[in-house]
């Protein structure tokens, strides 16, 4: 099973989830259709297996986030909370654009998507909160969308940039916007 759910998210990825057919999986996997349908009855039903990993991930990413302060302790505990969701977005990115390009017609599949989300914007809402900068809707929906975003352009297009520098510049970015830390003079 493991194997078809890895060669799921590296065929999904490769040609995206509408393109992907159960044929192109089981090849990539080495196994047979009959292990495919032992385990799955389609590929959705592969890539709702997917997202439920995916969401579980995200969701215990979402409650280890801890006290995020303006200073050096919140920043490293940003770039510490960043780098576990870059790190799962990285792996179920297939999984999450089919999510957020809205080529998932599996209604549980959507849902897990928007509730693991939500957590992740919950999170960092009540981390704002905390320290009194604005934890409005608005105000989490352009953090979320930064953040999504971000990692999505690195992901997607295979962009060749270092990681650490990356994650560096995304986590000064959001603890000096979001978090309200000073900037370094």
């Amino acid at each position: 099973m493991r194997k078809l759910l890895d060669a799921g998210l590296r065929v999904f990825g490769e040609r995206g989830f509408q393109a992907a057919r159960v044929d192109d999986i089981v090849r990539a996997a080495r196994t047979s259709h009959g292990t495919f349908y032992l385990y799955f009855a389609n590929k959705e039903d592969l890539l709702r297996a997917l997202a439920v990993e995916c969401a579980q991930e995200l969701d215990a990413i979402a409650g280890a986030l801890g006290p995020v302060t303006p200073d050096a302790a919140g920043e490293q505990e940003l770039r510490r909370f960043l780098a576990a969701f870059f790190t799962t977005y990285r792996r179920y990115g297939p999984v999450i654009r089919a999510w957020m390009e809205g080529h998932v017609e599996d209604a549980e599949a959507t849902t897990l998507g928007l509730h693991a989300f939500t957590d992740i914007a919950n999170a960092l809402a009540h981390r704002m909160h905390e320290v009194g900068v604005p934890s409005d809707r608005t105000t989490v929906a352009a953090c979320m969308a930064l953040l999504e975003r971000a990692v999505y352009y690195f992901v997607s297009r295979r962009i060749d940039v270092e990681t650490d520098e990356m994650l560096d510049t995304i986590t000064r970015m959001v603890h000096r916007g979001f978090f309200g830390a000073p900037v370094a003079v």
